[in-house]
């Protein structure tokens, strides 16, 4: 464990541990030299490897003979920005700091820099921090319209990060926050960084693309529907801890009542609606194209169905808006009846009173009629009857 040069009669010390801590003595005839030697350690916690919102936590022990420094810490992240501690617990020979949740991009070299006055220490310590987790942020908002085709990807980031160790994973969705969640497709990427992938649903109709970039987790909605909203999360697992990445599918469809061209003269209901609950900042509009101001019109906060009654053919869009930025839009166009079909339709209308008219007409003709037949029958009947008594009286003389 200790070594002396003999050419310059230097100490070399192997393996250096806490307990080699204290003063090395040096006799050369009448001289005497002596050296302070302070030993420090650096712990850090689940051996380096985290996951994404992991809090790590830094063990720094210092060994040397009395008295002790007054050592003050200084932490570096990859970035050489300085961080620090959420906690600090320190004593004569131990301090402990928790650091607060890592990211992602916290991935690299960190460096712990110890200082005293006196003695002078100036010591850098160098560790490796790897942050196994997303690319993408923790929640994401897609917008898709119906029957579009729809590609939800999640970048991963281990072999960016060069992590060298195996894990899990699974593709889950569910249509709303109580609701059943239904399970994708699990997959394992080996310490080699090889990603394997088996889908688990045969009854929601999605892809798995064959050409993805690399460390990507992907699905394919090739005709979404509106029932395809809601929640999509990519989970990872290692030893049994997990981290997961959201993103909320949200699916907008434009109708109209009744459905067909607009007459003159006519209203028509247009409907826009959007699977679920949309953001403060966000709102629907319905507007036409190459139309007035007054053709916009603007929904309220946090309504998701919008109803308006126009009175105007041509294209019309449905836009979802979010911060002044546009995210979605969608085309209903309402066509205008042509003008035969106007004829017609004015033409049965006016053929249709004049019938009306007849009928009425012919009815209070027959019931005329009718009425005069009843009368002229009952004279006749009349003129019988007295007939008939005319020729009792004759009889009786």
């Amino acid at each position: 464990q200790f070594e002396v040069m003999s050419t310059n009669k230097q100490l070399k010390v192997w393996n250096v541990g806490l307990f080699n801590a204290g003063i090395y003595t040096c006799k050369y005839g009448f001289h005497k030299v002596r050296i302070s030697l302070h030993v420090f350690k650096l712990t850090v916690s689940l051996d380096g490897h985290f996951l994404q919102n992991e809090v790590p936590e830094l063990t720094l022990m210092h060994n040397s003979s009395d008295p002790k420094p007054k050592l003050s810490i200084t932490l570096f992240n990859s970035n050489n920005n300085i961080v620090t501690p959420e906690a600090e617990n320190k004593s004569a020979q131990k301090c402990i700091l928790n650091l607060k949740k890592l990211e992602a991009t916290d991935s690299g070299t960190w460096v712990c820099h110890v200082h005293s006055d006196s003695p002078l220490i100036n010591q850098n310590i160098s560790f490796a921090v790897k942050v196994l987790g997303f690319q993408n942020p923790g929640m994401e908002r897609k917008y898709a319209a119906v029957d579009s085709t729809v590609i939800l990807s999640w970048h991963l980031n281990f072999q960016k990060i060069k992590w060298n160790k195996g894990f899990t994973g699974q593709l889950n969705w569910k249509q709303q926050e109580s609701a059943k969640t239904h399970e994708l497709l699990d997959f394992n990427v080996t310490a080699l960084g090889e990603q394997h992938e088996t889908k688990k649903s045969r009854h929601f109709m999605f892809e798995i693309p064959e050409r993805k970039p690399e460390s990507t987790i992907q699905v394919k909605l090739p005709k979404v529907q509106f029932n395809h909203s809601g929640q999509y999360q990519c989970q990872l697992a290692y030893k049994g801890r997990h981290v997961q990445s959201n993103i909320e599918l949200v699916v907008m469809k434009v109708s109209a009542n009744p459905v067909g061209p607009l007459s003159r003269g006519a209203e028509m209901t247009l409907i826009c609606q959007v699977s679920g609950p949309l953001p403060p900042n966000a709102h629907l509009r319905w507007e036409r194209v190459n139309g007035t101001q007054t053709d916009i019109k603007n929904s309220k906060q946090h309504e998701v169905k919008f109803e308006v009654n126009i009175s105007a053919a041509g294209l019309w869009s449905c836009h979802l808006i979010e911060d002044n930025d546009r995210k979605i839009s969608l085309h209903y166009h309402v066509e205008e009846a042509s003008v035969w079909i106007n004829y017609v339709i004015t033409g049965a209308s006016v053929g249709g009173s004049i019938l009306v008219f007849a009928l009425v007409c012919l009815c209070i003709i027959s019931s005329i009629n009718w009425q005069r037949r009843r009368q002229r029958a009952k004279r006749m009947a009349q003129a019988r009857q007295h007939l008939l008594e005319n020729k009792t009286c004759q009889c009786q003389q």
